[in-house]
């Protein structure tokens, strides 16, 4: 280990390129955790990478710890409060040290070979963002298959929030498998703090300026189950207001010229995500 315990070093004592899965776990609805758990441990990754998986339970009475006490690859921490998913999975970004970012909820499954067919992709364009499809797995164990309403290959900047506009604020994207470069999702300030849709409302802006991948093969299954979040009367309700503001923040990126430089060089820094911290000035009395 180095002196950041969660860079390892390679062969030759140099640091590698990390990825971090980020996972906002909750556990009133950790019923599957078990099957996702198995579905990181089988990962592999290309030769030079290094994994680490971040984990973010929310609630007032964390009770997941124990899952993970033996994954060597997870850094667990709880928040002790109900943030909700947006600020759990802020949490775990402000922890995490990959250059790429994967996008895991706790009942989804990563299929054998996922991380290893998304990551060459940024190494081989100038990519921001990349997906692979996903099957619905359904209660009975059976995966229903979707075609994609894009095409494969290089998507580009604006692309799918085209095909959102004229779909009724409804995204051609599948965000919860989404892969990111971690630098990109942190200038566009993470997660945006809505009660749901918030990796919409974060996708809209980053694919508005950059390009991505939507990669021809499944890579991941979406679990369908009554106890989805996404399912509930507290969320659902609200969506059109959520996918409204996905859909203002389009015309507030195109408005402001906002744009990443086409001259900007995206290389992997294993040096531009090590940080120091220290006690908030007004709790500390300086302020």
């Amino acid at each position: 280990m180095a002196d950041d315990p969660s860079r390892q070093a390679g062969k030759e004592g140099c640091l590698v390129p990390t990825l971090s899965i980020i996972t906002a776990a909750y556990a009133p609805s950790a019923a599957y955790l078990r099957e996702t758990i198995d579905s990181v441990r089988a990962q592999e990754l290309p030769q030079g990478w290094d994994l680490e998986w971040v984990v973010q339970e929310d609630g007032i009475a964390p009770s997941l710890a124990h899952h993970f006490a033996q994954v060597k690859c997870a850094r667990y921490e709880a928040s002790g409060a109900q943030l909700g998913i947006a600020a759990t999975r802020n949490l775990a970004l402000s922890r995490a040290t990959g250059d790429l970012i994967q996008v895991l909820d706790s009942d989804d499954v990563l299929l054998p070979g996922a991380l290893r067919a998304l990551i060459p992709k940024f190494e081989e364009n100038r990519i921001h963002w990349a997906v692979g499809q996903a099957d619905d797995l359904m209660q009975d164990g059976s995966r229903v298959a979707w075609k994609s309403a894009l095409p494969y290959g290089l998507v580009s900047p604006g692309t799918v929030n085209r095909w959102a506009e004229e779909n009724g604020g409804n995204w051609p994207i599948h965000c919860a498998g989404l892969m990111l470069r971690a630098i990109s999702l942190r200038a566009i300030g993470g997660w945006v703090g809505l009660p749901g849709d918030e990796d919409i409302a974060m996708f809209a802006a980053l694919s508005e300026i950059t390009k991505g991948y939507n990669l021809d093969g499944v890579t991941w299954l979406y679990r369908q189950h009554p106890q989805q979040i996404t399912r509930s009367r507290a969320t659902r309700h609200l969506s059109e207001d959520c996918r409204r503001l996905a859909l203002q923040r389009i015309k507030a990126v195109q408005l402001s010229g906002l744009d990443f430089g086409s001259s900007r060089q995206f290389d992997f820094d294993l040096d531009v995500h090590l940080v120091k911290v220290g006690p908030a000035a007004k709790q500390s009395g300086d302020a």
